[in-house]
C-alpha cells in the first residue's frame, strides 16, 4: 500500500489496525562511470515497495536526496546538508505524527545518511513530545540499511568477495539492473580501483576516488543477482519490520 496512491480515508482506516509507516530513503549521488546516480533511492524504493506488499504496511513516499556532500565533486550529484536534512525528517515525522503514526521504519540505501539520520531522530523525539502530538510521546523510528541484511551481506561475499568494495558496489549495481534492465550501463572500467582511504571532503574524495568507485568492480553485476539480492533484503526486513512493531 503506497502512501501516494491511497486516499485519506483508506490511510484512516489503516491507522486503525497500524500506527507503523515504512520510509524509503537514499540519495542522488555518483555511483562510478557504470552506476546510476538514483542507484541509492532505486534500491530503498523497491526493496520497500516489496516489503510493503508483502506484509501489507503502508509505504510512504521515497526521500530521494540525502547527505551526499562528499560526492559533490561528481557531475549530477544532489545533496542536503546534515542540518537541513534533521530539519526535513522532522518535518516528515511531525506531519505523519498528527495522523496517529508512530512507528517510523527507514529502509536506507545510502550509508552516508546513517549518521544524520540517528540525529534526526534524536530531535524528532523531542518534537514530537513537545508538541502534544496524538502518540508522540511513543514516537519510535529506525533505520534499517538494506545493504546490511545478513543474508544480503553473505551473499554479496559469496558472488563478489573482495571485489564487493564499499561504493558503487556490484551488489547494488545488480539490483537497479533487476528494476531497470533498460538502464544498464557499460563501459571499461580499469581493473585497478582505489580503496581504504578516509572520506572528508569532496574535492579531497574526487582526488582519492577518481572514477567514483571505493574498492568495487560493478562489471560483475547482473540483473539475475540483482533479483536475488532484492528477494533477499525483501524476506529479512519483512521480519525485521514485524519485530519493530511487535516491541512496544
Amino acid at each position: 500500500m503506497l502512501l501516494q496512491l491511497s486516499t485519506w480515508p483508506e490511510v484512516e482506516a489503516y491507522l486503525e489496525r497500524s500506527q507503523g509507516i515504512i520510509l524509503p530513503i537514499g540519495s542522488t549521488e555518483q555511483h562510478g562511470p557504470t552506476g546510476l546516480i538514483g542507484t541509492d533511492a532505486i534500491c530503498a524504493e523497491a526493496i520497500a515497495h516489496g516489503v510493503g506488499k508483502e506484509i501489507g504496511a503502508l509505504v510512504g513516499p521515497t526521500i530521494n536526496v540525502g547527505m551526499a556532500l562528499h560526492h559533490t565533486g561528481f557531475p549530477g550529484t544532489m545533496s542536503l546538508r546534515p542540518s537541513t536534512m534533521i530539519l526535513v525528517i522532522r518535518d516528515y515525522l511531525v506531519s505523519l505524527a498528527r495522523a496517529g503514526f508512530c512507528q517510523f521504519f527507514f529502509i536506507n540505501g545510502h550509508g552516508g545518511n546513517v549518521a544524520t539520520l540517528k540525529a534526526a531522530f534524536a530531535e524528532s523525539y523531542v518534537t514530537l513530545t513537545d508538541l502534544g502530538l496524538p502518540n508522540g510521546d511513543r514516537a519510535r523510528c529506525r533505520v534499517a540499511n538494506w545493504y546490511m541484511c545478513s543474508p544480503v551481506y553473505k551473499l554479496a561475499k559469496e558472488l563478489y568477495g573482495d571485489q564487493e568494495g564499499a561504493h558503487a558496489t556490484p551488489s547494488e549495481v545488480a539490483v537497479t539492473q533487476f528494476v531497470y534492465p533498460e538502464a544498464i550501463k557499460r563501459v571499461p572500467l580499469s581493473p585497478e580501483v582505489a580503496k581504504g582511504h578516509s572520506i572528508y571532503g569532496a574535492a579531497d574524495f574526487r582526488r582519492r576516488y577518481p572514477d567514483g568507485r571505493m574498492g568495487s568492480n560493478p562489471d560483475l553485476a547482473t540483473p539475475e543477482h540483482g533479483k536475488q539480492f532484492y528477494e533477499a533484503a525483501v524476506k529479512a526486513l519483512s521480519a525485521e519490520y514485524l519485530e519493530f512493531l511487535a516491541a512496544d
